[in-house]
């Protein structure tokens, strides 16, 4: 009678069902713990995006001409430029220029990034120049021309250059601040070094001049050559744009505008 073998199932121990158990929990633990977000939750997203959302946040507005500075933290421009050049190349690339055995466009988009982020365009990325306050001593009330300050900036709509020149006149009031002549050149350079438009630049330099030393009157006038226009478009070399703004008593008393104007005929 032939032996029948019967087939044996081993009883697994205490301490091999423990680490089975062991095993299979880790791994399940391991799947559900949710993975925690870092102070680095921003790497990977462009800089411009993310200067973008702190703006878009606090429901802020970023024309071409208005000044962001409140939402770059320190150390942010360098990486700025370096995010602009990036983007510079791919402009070089779309032109179709070989930047790459041309040595005089091999560093182009750094150079173009730099200057505007750090010269043309800085008014936008810095704060404003801070302002050295005098009392007005001698109650001074008589007027003050400061000009011609030159101006470089850039118009919105092509970048092209904009070059021209800024005369100030200010009345102040007994009681008004006074500002070094200088800070008129700072302020107006700082207003100017952003894409503009010179009508609206005009009115921002004369806003700003009001609050800061709270004169009887502020008057602007600024000539310029626009290269949109010399350049580009119509090519017309001689033309020019000349327009102004008159504030307070210079805006109601025709005498004063009048002896303000006469004097710029003569500078």
């Amino acid at each position: 009678m032939p032996t029948t073998k019967t087939a044996t199932q081993k009883t697994p121990t205490k301490s091999s069902v423990k680490k089975v158990s062991t095993k299979v929990t880790a791994k399940v633990t391991t799947k559900a713990t949710p993975q925690v977000a870092t102070k680095t939750s921003d790497a990977g997203t462009p800089l411009s995006v993310v200067i973008r959302r702190r703006i878009e946040a606090k429901k802020a507005r970023f024309h071409a001409n208005d000044n962001i500075s409140a939402f770059i933290q320190p150390g942010e421009l360098d990486a700025l430029v370096d995010e602009v050049a990036q983007k510079m190349q791919a402009v070089l690339e779309s032109l179709v220029i070989d930047t790459k055995s041309d040595h005089n466009t091999q560093n182009t988009s750094r150079r173009v990034a730099k200057m505007f982020v750090k010269e043309v365009f800085n008014g936008r990325y810095v704060e404003q120049p801070v302002l050295t306050k005098f009392p007005n001593v001698s109650r001074l009330n008589e007027l003050m021309i400061i000009g011609p300050i030159t101006v470089r900036s850039a118009c919105s709509h092509h970048l092209c250059p904009i070059m021209g020149r800024i005369w100030i006149g200010v009345l102040p009031s007994k009681e008004s601040a006074l500002i070094g002549l200088s800070k008129y050149s700072r302020l107006t350079e700082w207003v100017m070094c952003r894409p503009q438009i010179q009508e609206e630049a005009v009115v921002e330099l004369a806003d700003m001049l009001e609050k800061k030393i709270k004169p009887i009157g502020v008057a602007i006038v600024m000539d310029a050559d626009h290269f949109c226009m010399q350049w580009r478009g119509v090519k017309d070399r001689d033309s020019k744009m000349v327009n102004s703004v008159m504030r307070g008593a210079f805006l109601k008393d025709s005498n004063l505008r009048r002896e303000f104007l006469s004097l710029l005929d003569k500078r």
